[in-house]
């Protein structure tokens, strides 16, 4: 496990630091990684929600990494994919699953990444709204 910062280099992209890439269209050949997460956050207006696996059991974020070119560290990026029927009704996409099950595959590409970067099924997350609680500034890898 490594530290990394979340965000593409913004001195390439007009100041602007991309922390998701669509995975529409895209193979991932190289730099895939992986960001180990319990859950994942939503903000809808002044809401805030939490989104869990139903289970409970904690998962991956698929992830691509930039490596560190001049000041800027070593980065990654979250690869999305359009939200399945829970979070669809806050917002359109959603940082793609990896199970535990399918980390190796993920990492070792020996499974294309059209096979694994697919929307969840309904009833794969619980979603609760979060009162009274610090508000998540960044993911951590």
């Amino acid at each position: 496990m490594v530290e990394a910062t979340w965000g593409s280099n913004p001195r390439f992209s007009d100041g602007i630091s991309y922390r998701f890439v669509r995975s529409e269209g895209q193979a991932f050949p190289t730099n895939r990684c992986l960001i180990p997460a319990s859950e994942f956050q939503l903000s809808v207006g002044d809401k805030r929600y939490r989104v869990t696996l139903d289970g409970g059991n904690h998962f991956y974020l698929a992830g691509v990494w930039e490596p560190a070119i001049g000041d800027w560290p070593l980065s990654y990026r979250v690869v999305t994919v359009a939200a399945n029927p829970e979070v669809a009704q806050h917002q359109e996409r959603h940082g793609a699953i990896i199970h535990r099950r399918q980390v190796m595959q993920w990492l070792d590409r020996t499974v294309p990444a059209i096979d694994l970067l697919d929307t969840s099924p309904a009833r794969t997350f619980i979603v609760e709204e979060i009162v009274d609680a610090p508000r998540q500034s960044a993911l951590a890898l």
